[in-house]
């Protein structure tokens, strides 16, 4: 399913369904259709026809929606493998310890309220008619290392618009991790319709600036001032990407 593509569904219960599973992550079956008070028949038929059109998917006993972002890739590099792939609500607890790891150590403020929001929600991926948001995370043995985050109001306007994060713990950088998952976010974002991509940091963080100038992104705006941090004003550097 793109996550540009419209949401339809053609029978109330069906809408409901489909929102229940993209507000809680992943849940199992059972749990949904005694919440939402379907009949048991008609709750299976609903599940079926969701499925069937792309909407829901079922992994390991629960319901999730289906977010069509690729497989899993395998690297290698001064002997570190590590792997690129889709989030998965299971990895929520890793990805926000990441991001507040990162945050913490290199003042990346868009992360950080990307982690309190996912934190305070207790939902990692979602596509309804407001957002869509999608992750993809670096895993070292299973463990997250890092991750990439895009975020895309579903408004007209700004249809054509992502915003996106991006960072890798310290202890595993310098082995091409950012670069893979970079790539990987851009890729979906342009397999999704996305024509531009933004992120700002602060002009403090001369590591993420560097970085980004390194993949082409360009600044397009500052903002003086922008940020106060440890009692230092910090400009914003709003960057972006065409794709």
């Amino acid at each position: 399913m793109s996550s540009s593509e419209p949401l339809e569904f053609g029978h109330d219960d069906r809408k409901r369904i489909y929102e229940y599973v993209e507000r809680h992550g992943a849940v199992e079956p059972d749990t949904v259709q005694e919440d939402l008070s379907i009949d048991p028949s008609g709750f299976r038929h609903h599940v079926a026809i969701l499925k069937r059109d792309g909407r829901l998917e079922r992994e390991d006993g629960t319901l999730r929606v289906t977010m069509a972002a690729g497989a899993e890739e395998e690297y290698v590099s001064d002997d570190l493998e590590f792997h690129i792939r889709p989030a998965r609500q299971e990895d929520l607890t890793g990805i926000v310890g990441a991001i507040r790891q990162v945050a913490e150590e290199k003042t990346y403020i868009e992360a950080e309220s990307v982690a309190d929001e996912i934190d305070h929600q207790e939902t990692l991926l979602r596509h309804n008619e407001i957002e869509s948001r999608m992750f993809f995370v670096a895993t070292v043995e299973d463990e997250v290392v890092g991750w990439v985050h895009l975020h895309a109001p579903e408004l007209e306007k700004l249809s054509h618009t992502a915003e996106l994060t991006v960072g890798v713990l310290d202890e595993y950088q310098g082995y091409g991790i950012g670069s893979h998952l970079l790539s990987r976010g851009l890729e979906w974002a342009g397999a999704n319709g996305y024509e531009r991509v933004y992120q700002s940091v602060p002009s403090s963080n001369e590591e993420a600036i560097a970085f980004l100038e390194a993949h082409d992104w360009e600044t397009e705006a500052v903002r003086e001032d922008h940020y106060k941090l440890n009692g230092h004003y910090a400009d914003e550097v709003m960057m972006a990407l065409e794709l």
